[in-house]
């Protein structure tokens, strides 16, 4: 994997001045079917001066409407087609199970030299479809950027959104490096820092960082609803901090669940052993292990990151 960052020894002027020689100006964006991500997308392009022209598709046509009132919205297409014609950049955000036909469904109206990148959760399917959907001469670069919420919709969407958040950019050895090279700068232009890695070695990634997690917030709270209904009244801010996540869009994470069954089942089955062996300490009263155990998870905690 690689890091594009900007931290480090380099003072606040300096990277200024970096971002600023660096920084290229599109002439079209398009975001097709905004939700929580791609509406931050546009809304942080659009403070940020990324884009000279703002394009947006949505499926509804109720959306649409209210998409045409934003001030960060300089054009709303009546289709996918129409909306990609004169993109210099496309940004697909559906969720992860219609990413591919969509891809499938805008290649033979993009423009000679168009990229396509995403923001879907799972990439290793979905990347290889999308360079296979697009004609020569455009190229699919997958991204995932981590800067998602519970809420969803574009109207939760925020221009700070992907501020000091990482992005993966999962290009394959057969994509062009100067396709890979300019989504890697949009996605550190919206304030990110962007690692490179293979989409296969990405979906491994995330199944233990990001899916696993929320198959743990979602069970637990599964597993509480069979009990006194009256208890969830007592909850602390350790039961509230730790199922946040559970209130996540179930028909999204379905479809992430779907797409990174295999990677996500690898993670389960690991994890099922570290719970196994912290039961049967417990059981076997083994206090000193269920300590030692305990010190590591707290060690790990510890050495997050702050927060933004």
């Amino acid at each position: 994997m690689a890091t594009y960052s900007f931290r480090g020894r380099r003072s606040a002027r300096q990277r200024r001045g970096f971002l600023r020689l660096w920084r290229v100006v599109l002439e079209q964006l398009t975001i097709l079917a905004p939700g929580l991500l791609g509406g931050s997308v546009a809304r942080a392009a659009k403070a940020r001066g990324l884009a000279r022209r703002i394009m947006l598709w949505a499926r509804r046509p109720e959306t649409r409407l209210q998409l045409r009132a934003q001030p960060w919205c300089d054009a709303v297409a009546d289709t996918p087609e129409a909306a990609v014609r004169e993109a210099t950049l496309v940004v697909l955000a559906p969720p992860v199970d219609r990413l591919a036909d969509l891809a499938r469904q805008i290649a033979p109206h993009l423009p000679a030299g168009a990229i396509v990148t995403d923001v879907g959760s799972v990439k290793g399917d979905i990347v290889r479809q999308g360079h296979a959907a697009l004609r020569a001469g455009t190229h699919f670069v997958g991204a995932h950027p981590m800067a998602g919420s519970e809420k969803s919709g574009w109207e939760h969407s925020s221009e700070t959104l992907f501020e000091r958040r990482v992005c993966f950019v999962t290009p394959l050895a057969e994509t062009a490096a100067a396709a890979t090279e300019t989504v890697v700068r949009f996605w550190h232009d919206l304030g990110m820092e962007v690692v490179t890695t293979d989409p296969d070695r990405h979906d491994e990634i995330v199944a233990h960082i990001s899916h696993l997690p929320q198959v743990l917030a979602s069970t637990l709270c599964a597993f509480l609803a069979g009990k006194d209904p009256a208890w969830r009244n007592f909850a602390g801010g350790g039961l509230r901090d730790t199922t946040r996540i559970a209130g996540g869009d179930p028909v999204m994470w379905r479809a992430i669940l779907e797409h990174n069954r295999e990677e996500i089942l690898r993670a389960l089955r690991q994890y099922q052993d570290e719970l196994q062996a912290f039961q049967s300490a417990l059981a076997n009263r083994e206090f000193l292990e269920l300590a030692a155990r305990l010190e590591r998870g707290k060690a790990y905690r510890d050495q997050f990151r702050p927060p933004v």
